[in-house]
């Protein structure tokens, strides 16, 4: 018989033995994101998939703020973020660090999430949009490719944080595989 887990059968890292763990080579662009719980909730599928760091761009809030903190549940003090004020100068910061841009988002020529394979020693930064109108068109435009999470509902539409958790869980069991 199975049973939960203690805390301290967790082995979970303090912030600082965390901040000086190595991360997998990805970072996570929230562009224009308004709800500060899926802010907080990068924060947290960042911090559980050891994020390189957080973009946060445009009108995203940045910490500390309570309501962010509320869902980030402390990851917002132990995954490295940086504040831009539009998509532009991430993805200039991005370009100039070695990143590929990938857009996670419905779009034309889309790449299916279950065939992206990630290249080895590759740097990746996944966009992820407004709530209400995704990714902004400069954004894919100036991507290197996007991602499409497969859907088979009426939707066709998972909420952002939701998707994060997919796409960030999807390259990192693809990459330590």
């Amino acid at each position: 018989m199975s049973k939960k887990l203690s805390m301290d059968e967790l082995n979970r890292l303090d912030v600082s033995t965390y901040k000086s763990t190595e991360k997998f080579p990805y970072v996570i662009v929230l562009d224009d994101i308004r709800s500060m719980n899926n802010i907080g909730s990068a924060f947290r599928t960042g911090d559980a998939f050891k994020c390189a760091a957080i973009h946060l761009c445009g009108i995203t809030a940045q910490p500390p703020h309570r309501e962010i903190s509320k869902t980030a549940l402390g990851a917002d003090e132990s995954v490295d973020w940086v504040y831009f004020e539009d998509g532009a100068s991430s993805r200039q910061a991005l370009r100039a660090a070695g990143y590929q841009i990938v857009c996670v988002e419905q779009v034309q020529g889309s790449v299916s999430l279950e065939k992206f394979k990630p290249v080895k020693d590759q740097k990746y930064a996944f966009v992820f949009g407004n709530e209400v109108f995704g990714v902004d068109d400069e954004w894919i435009q100036e991507a290197d490719f996007s991602l499409e999470i497969p859907q088979f509902g009426t939707k066709h539409s998972l909420n952002v944080s939701v998707s994060m958790g997919v796409v960030i869980w999807d390259f990192v069991s693809k990459i330590i595989a």
